[in-house]
């Protein structure tokens, strides 16, 4: 189990304006060519070596978690949010059950009563189930499950080299597109798509050529594999494809989950409206469980630098968009952070 991880205010002080380039601008739309560190070497007036070497280097000093796909769980599989009431007592054993299973790929300590909260993703609905069914047995505690059932806004891609307080301080708006989730459904996958996703799930190779090092891990020609990944990327498998920053040691460590018992008939309209605001990161509707004493159907999200700055726009978002009953679950510890990992995937051809 990892320690809270501090700001360094140092942590640019090694960065000049080619690195601030690929940490902000290579978040996403990393080439899907044989050679695509040559062509950020050519955007950026570099050559393909010393693109390779920056990249190395931010990795290396923890500003980039790992460089590669983003993938979509609700997509690919079946995930869900879900969370534990943890007796102080027992938080690290509880923690380390948890973290234990190669599923869940995100645990975090919050200050609330449900105290720790992680997402588990997994092929298949069915794998999902067993892994919390499992959680309930090995730790003794109820698990509240909380499956994404519409996702108005999720988009942790933002610029960290600056000032900010909080997330695109500086942006007027964001684009909304609401998806809905279903738990049944399974992605179109063909028997490369899955290979290739469990191969390309902890990142891609840093090296020249990754595709053609990807390629070579499944037994598959590289035009295939550079096929494979546009087309899923344009179903939504694959959410984007970059640098992937450690928004914690760029600072952004004042990070909020808000809760909201918003009207049923109001939700669509309202989750729209207040995905489209820039300083929300995350927007999305979960189920509410009465029986387990959860009463709240509306998530978001606000990542900050400064908690009374993420603070004062919770209160602008109370008071401007979301007048109704409210808690705010700040993260307080990283308990576990990885991208989605899959043991196998179920959907095919």
């Amino acid at each position: 189990m990892s320690a809270p991880v501090t700001d360094d205010d140092d942590w640019r002080a090694d960065i000049d304006a080619t690195d601030a380039a690929i940490i902000d601008d290579y978040q996403s739309e990393f080439p899907v060519a044989e050679r695509p560190f040559r062509q950020v070497g050519e955007a950026l007036g570099i050559d393909e070596a010393e693109a390779l070497e920056r990249v190395e280097r931010l990795r290396g000093a923890g500003i980039f978690r790992r460089f590669g796909a983003v993938l979509n769980p609700p997509v690919i599989g079946s995930s869900t949010l879900a969370a534990v009431r943890a007796p102080e007592d027992r938080f690290d054993e509880i923690a380390e059950v948890i973290n234990g299973h190669r599923q869940v790929n995100h645990n975090y300590r919050r200050d609330h009563e449900w105290n720790m909260w992680f997402v588990v993703t997994a092929g298949s609905l069915e794998t999902r189930d067993r892994i919390v069914s499992e959680i309930e047995s090995e730790t003794g505690c109820s698990v509240l499950v909380l499956p994404m059932l519409t996702d108005f806004y999720i988009d942790l891609e933002f610029p960290v080299v600056n000032g900010d307080r909080f997330a695109r301080e500086s942006t007027e708006s964001t684009t909304v597109d609401a998806t809905r989730i279903s738990e049944t459904a399974a992605a179109d996958l063909s028997e490369l798509d899955r290979r290739l996703i469990l191969a390309i799930q902890e990142g891609f190779p840093l090296s020249k050529t990754p595709y053609r090092d990807v390629a070579a891990a499944v037994d598959a020609p590289v035009a295939d594999i550079l096929s494979a990944i546009d087309r899923l990327s344009a179903n939504g498998c694959i959410k984007r494809i970059g640098c992937v920053v450690n928004h914690i040691v760029t600072g952004f460590d004042s990070n909020c989950m808000v809760v909201w018992d918003v009207p049923d008939d109001d939700l669509d309209a309202l989750g729209e409206a207040v995905g489209e605001l820039p300083y929300v990161t995350l927007c999305y509707h979960r189920p509410r469980r009465p029986e387990q004493g959860w009463e709240y159907n509306l998530f978001t999200m606000i990542h900050g630098r400064d908690p009374e700055a993420v603070d004062g726009k919770i209160d602008e978002l109370a008071a401007e968009h979301l007048a109704f009953e409210h808690e705010r679950l700040y993260s307080t510890e990283t308990l576990k952070q990885t991208g989605a990992r899959y043991e196998e995937i179920v959907g095919g051809e």
